[in-house]
């Protein structure tokens, strides 16, 4: 299965990953700017930041406002990442790829795109907002689970992996790019109201906040979270774990076909870095550079998978 299939299949997951990440994204947000007003435009302008959109979203709106921000990131369709823009983009894949998708995988993408069409046709208003993000989260879980229950452990699956993974580590890369100088190891500002509230943002914005609460009992340490976020392979969304993912279903691939391609040692390398790293030499490094570097390889990877199974034939 090579060329316009696998991209099709890469693509779709991406899409739908992507979804649900902005969704998380919204929702710490709005937490942020219930619990602390004066830090909204803040919180709100990090999190365009972080999705790569302020400079466009400014290009639409004078301010950033927090309502204004969330209907951009929901439903605007002018902004190709919004959650709208994504879905669609998803069920457009899969309806190319239709015949190499189970009727369940196809049906659970298709009906979140008809329910998200209905949920966001109209402007959302703050009091419908937690519903709808809930809503688009479990949609996106709905495709995840289908594709897990009913898709052959075969080339297609893989590459449905592979888009979900690659999409994941992605953002929580960029989260943590934007919200690195909080998990500066000061002195100063540990234990701090305000950096407790960051930091439990950050997890919020990744989905790890209740996975480290169980794992650390609350104990909001920089070093701990960022840890946890890189390195710890027991965490579906750390960075480790993604990329050791990806470096198996690409394993899976170059098995099927008896070739391996140039993005295997890429993507080999990525792995040993993380396996070799430790959270001390990160931070000695510099936790900026650490993760800006991860992001130049993590996107010279995609274009290197796209090119050795000429997504684009």
């Amino acid at each position: 299965m090579l060329g316009k299939t696998a991209g099709g299949v890469f693509w779709m997951l991406r899409y739908m990953e992507r979804t649900e990440n902005t969704a998380r994204m919204i929702d710490a947000g709005l937490r942020i700017s219930l619990t602390r007003s004066s830090a909204a435009e803040s919180e709100w302008t990090s999190i365009l930041t972080a999705l790569g959109l302020l400079n466009a979203y400014l290009q639409k709106h004078e301010a950033v406002e927090g309502n204004k921000v969330i209907n951009y990131l929901l439903r605007d369709k002018s902004n190709p990442s919004s959650v709208m823009s994504a879905v669609e983009a998803a069920r457009t894949n899969a309806r190319l790829v239709r015949t190499a998708l189970t009727r369940e995988v196809w049906e659970a993408v298709n009906e979140c795109w008809m329910e998200l069409c209905t949920l966001l046709v109209r402007p959302v208003r703050e009091q419908t907002l937690p519903e709808i993000l809930q809503i688009i989260r479990q949609r996106s879980a709905y495709v995840r689970g289908s594709l897990a229950g009913t898709m052959v452990r075969n080339d297609v699956y893989d590459f449905a992996r592979i888009g979900t993974f690659f999409e994941r580590a992605d953002n929580a890369a960029r989260v943590l790019d934007v919200k690195y100088y909080i998990l500066l190891p000061s002195i100063m500002h540990v234990g701090t109201a305000t950096d407790n509230v960051q930091w439990e943002t950050i997890l919020r914005a990744t989905s790890a906040s209740r996975a480290y609460q169980t794992l650390h009992e609350g104990e909001y340490d920089p070093r701990m979270i960022a840890q946890f976020l890189i390195l710890d392979k027991r965490l579906p969304r750390s960075l480790a774990f993604c990329y050791r993912k990806i470096s198996d279903n690409l394993e899976y691939i170059a098995k099927d076909y008896g070739d391996r391609m140039p993005c295997h040692g890429l993507v080999e390398q990525i792995c040993h870095r993380f396996e070799t790293m430790t959270i001390d030499k990160i931070f000695e490094y510099g936790l900026h550079q650490f993760v800006t570097e991860f992001l130049a390889d993590s996107q010279a990877l995609g274009r290197q998978i796209e090119l050795d199974y000429r997504f684009y034939e």
